[in-house]
C-alpha cells in the first residue's frame, strides 16, 4: 500500500533544463459546498451537528483557563491507525478523514487538512467550523495568534504531540505572549463523557513459539546489549510505539484496526523490565509466560498503563540515562525526563533490531506471502469470470478478497482497508469504496486492487492492476513503464548500507523518460504479524539504510486524473549479492 506524499517535480535532463507547465488544480478557488456565509441552514445532509459538543469542550477550556485547545488526529503512541476511543478530532468536528488537526477557541473552531479530504470535510462539518486547506503547523500557529489575545493560554494534550510536533508549536509561540500549556487531562475525553467508546479489554495473548523468530528473553538480551554498546551507555530505554512492545514480548491483541496491538509502554533497564498495560487482560498462562511473579532481570513487572508518566519520572530521579526514539515518543513522557538524563535517537533499538529479520522470521514471512498469493490468484480468476457479467462492483470485490484471505490458514483479518478502484477512482491513490459509494467493475476500464492480510506468521501487502478489455496505447505504455520500474528496482545490485532514497529513482526512471511520475512513496517495510507499514525501512529521506534481511515493498505507479490509475506492488527481501569482483 502506497504511503502518501505529494510534490511537484521539475523535469531535468543532463545538459539542458526543460520547462514543464502544470495545469492549475481544479480545486483552487472552488467555493465551500456548505454556503455557511449565505445559507447556513442548507447544510449537506452528511454534516454533523457539533454545537453541543463544542459547548461541552469550551466549558472544560474555561475550567482550565484556556483560550484555545489543539486536537491532533493521533493517539498516545503515534500510531498510523487509531482505535475508536482515540478519534477525538473526528468526534469534536464530525470530519472522519484520517489526516487533520482541529483547533477550538472560545468563539471559533477550525480544521486543517490536505487536498485529499477537502470535499469530505465540507460535507461532514457544520457551520461551526472553518476549513483551512493546508496542513503546516506554522499556518495553525498563525491562526491561533490571530484569534487568541496576548497573555492567554493555548492548551494541548502532551500525549498526543510527538516531540518534534511540540518543538514546532513551541517555537511558533516563543516570540509571542501566548503560553503553550501542557494539560495531561484530555478535555475532549471529558466533554465526550459516557458516549466515548470504551478502551479495549479483549485478551492479550502470547504468539505460539512456531510463529516467532526469537523468544522474548532473547530479544530483551539483544536490546540490553545494544544499550551496553551505545556511545552514551543509557541505563534504560523507553518503548512507546505499540509494535515495539508487541514485537519485544511476542504478544498480540486487537486494540487497533488492522494491527494486532494492545495499548502499552515498556521501560527496559539493565536490571528490570516494566510493561505498562491493563493487567486484567492477561490469562494466568500468559502471566507465567512473562515471569511476572518475580523481580529478577528476566521477569516482567506489570504496571498500570496510566502510570507510565509517573513511573518514568520516578526512574529518572535516580542516577540514570534514558534512551528514547523521538519518532514515536510523545511529549507526555518526554517532558518529565530531565534533559541531562535523556539520550535521544531517531528510532529506538527495538525499531532497528526489528527491521532486520532473522532466518526464521524470513521463512515465516515468505510462507504467509505464499498463502496470501493463493487468495489473490483466486480473486483474479473470479474477477475474470464475473466482471464481464456485470455482477461485480468495487465494494463486493473488496469484501470477496477479504473473505478469500480469511479462508487461508493462520489468518487474522486484513492488514488495511482494501483499495478496490475501477476506472477514474483508481486515479485516487488511496481510494476505498463503501457500501453506499462504489462503481461497477467493467471490462472497458482498468481496475486496481491493493490489499493485504494479517497472518500469525506474517503481514502481506500486494497491488495488481488489470484490464479485461482493450486498453488504449497510452494505458499500455504507462502500465509497461510502471512494470519496468518495479523490475528495475527489484533487480538492482547496490552497496551495503545504501539509503533507500538513493536508489528509489530506479523505480521512476522508465516513467521519467517520457515525462510521467507518481506522487507517493515507492515502498515501505513490512512486519511479521505487525505493521503493514513497518518503519524505519523504506525509500524516503527518514528511512534507515538498506541491510541484508530487510523486507520492503516496491510499488511504483502512475495516476491519470479522472481516467485511470496503475500500481504494481510486491514485497522484496534484501539479500547479499554475488558480484563479478567479489
Amino acid at each position: 500500500m502506497a504511503q502518501a506524499y505529494w510534490q511537484c517535480y521539475p523535469w531535468l535532463v543532463l545538459l539542458c533544463a526543460c520547462a514543464w507547465s502544470y495545469p492549475e488544480p481544479k480545486y483552487l478557488g472552488r467555493e465551500d459546498v456548505r454556503n455557511c456565509s449565505t445559507s447556513p441552514e442548507r447544510l449537506p445532509v452528511t454534516a454533523v451537528n457539533t454545537t453541543m459538543r463544542l459547548a461541552a469542550l469550551r466549558q472544560q477550556m474555561e475550567t482550565w483557563n484556556l483560550s484555545a485547545y489543539i486536537i491532533p488526529d493521533t493517539d498516545a503512541h503515534m500510531s498510523e491507525y487509531i482505535g475508536k476511543p482515540d478519534k477525538r478530532r473526528e468526534w469534536i468536528s464530525g470530519f472522519t478523514g484520517s489526516a487533520g488537526t482541529a483547533v477550538v477557541t472560545m468563539g471559533k473552531a477550525a480544521v486543517w487538512t490536505d487536498s485529499r479530504y477537502w470535499t469530505q470535510a465540507e460535507r461532514q462539518m457544520d457551520c461551526n467550523w472553518e476549513l483551512h486547506k493546508e496542513v503546516s503547523i506554522s499556518s495553525i500557529v498563525a491562526w491561533i495568534l490571530a484569534e487568541v489575545p496576548d497573555g492567554q493560554n493555548v492548551g494541548f494534550d502532551p500525549f498526543l504531540f510527538s516531540v518534534d510536533s511540540w518543538k514546532n508549536y513551541d517555537q511558533g509561540f516563543q516570540d509571542s505572549s501566548r503560553h503553550l500549556l501542557s494539560v495531561t487531562t484530555n478535555l475532549v475525553d471529558v466533554a465526550w463523557g459516557s458516549e466515548r467508546p470504551p478502551v479495549p479489554s479483549q485478551p492479550i495473548y502470547a504468539l505460539p513459539k512456531e510463529f516467532t523468530g526469537s523468544t522474548w528473553q532473547e530479544k530483551v538480551s539483544a536490546v540490553r546489549s545494544y544499550m551496553e554498546h551505545h556511545a552514551k551507555t543509557p541505563t534504560g530505554v523507553l518503548l512507546s510505539a505499540l509494535d515495539e512492545t508487541a514485537w519485544l514480548f511476542n504478544l498480540r491483541s486487537s486494540d487497533i484496526p488492522y494491527n494486532p496491538f494492545f495499548y502499552s509502554y515498556a521501560l527496559l533497564t539493565n536490571s528490570s523490565i516494566r510493561l505498562f498495560v491493563n493487567k486484567s487482560r492477561f490469562s494466568l498462562e500468559t502471566l507465567q509466560y512473562l515471569n511476572t511473579n518475580c523481580t529478577l532481570p528476566m521477569c516482567v513487572q506489570l504496571e498500570d498503563y496510566s502510570q507510565v508518566r509517573d513511573s518514568v519520572k520516578a526512574y529518572a530521579s535516580g542516577d540514570v540515562k534514558i534512551l528514547i526514539g523521538v519518532s514515536y515518543t510523545t511529549y507526555g513522557v518526554y517532558e518529565v525526563i530531565p534533559k541531562e538524563k535523556l539520550v535521544t535517537d531517531t528510532y529506538s533499538p527495538v525499531m532497528l533490531i526489528k527491521a532486520v529479520k532473522n532466518s526464521k522470521e524470513q521463512a515465516l514471512l515468505k510462507s504467509s506471502h505464499v498463502r496470501d498469493a493463493v487468495a489473490v490468484i483466486q480473486y483474479l480468476v473470479w474477477l475474470e469470470k464475473n466482471v464481464p457479467k456485470g455482477t461485480v462492483d468495487e465494494f463486493s470485490g473488496a469484501e470477496y478478497i477479504d473473505e478469500l484471505r480469511r479462508n487461508e490458514n493462520f489468518s487474522s483479518g486484513p492488514s488495511f482497508e482494501t483499495i478496490s478502484a475501477s476506472g477514474l477512482n483508481a486515479a485516487l491513490a488511496h481510494y476505498s469504496p463503501t457500501k453506499e459509494l462504489h462503481r461497477k467493475l467493467s471490462s472497458d476500464e482498468m481496475y486496481l486492487v491493493d490489499s493485504g492480510g494479517q497472518y500469525w506468521d506474517g503481514t502481506t501487502d500486494i497491488t495488481r492492476t488489470v484490464h479485461w478489455g482493450t486498453p488504449t496505447a497510452f494505458q499500455k505504455e504507462a502500465y509497461t513503464r510502471v512494470l519496468m520500474g518495479n523490475i528495475d528496482l527489484s533487480r538492482l545490485v547496490f552497496p551495503a548500507a545504501t539509503s533507500g532514497r538513493v536508489i528509489e529513482a530506479f523505480a521512476r526512471r522508465a516513467l521519467w523518460e517520457v515525462g510521467l511520475n507518481y506522487g507517493h512513496g515507492t515502498g515501505h517495510g513490512i512486519g511479521n504479524f505487525l505493521c503493514v507499514h513497518e518503519w524505519p525501512v523504506g525509500f524516503q529521506y527518514n528511512n534507515i539504510a538498506m541491510a541484508k534481511g530487510m523486507f520492503t515493498s516496491i510499488e511504483p505507479g502512475y495516476y491519470h486524473d479522472g481516467e485511470f490509475g496503475i500500481r504494481l506492488e510486491d514485497v522484496a527481501l534484501v539479500v547479499e549479492a554475488k558480484t563479478k569482483m567479489d
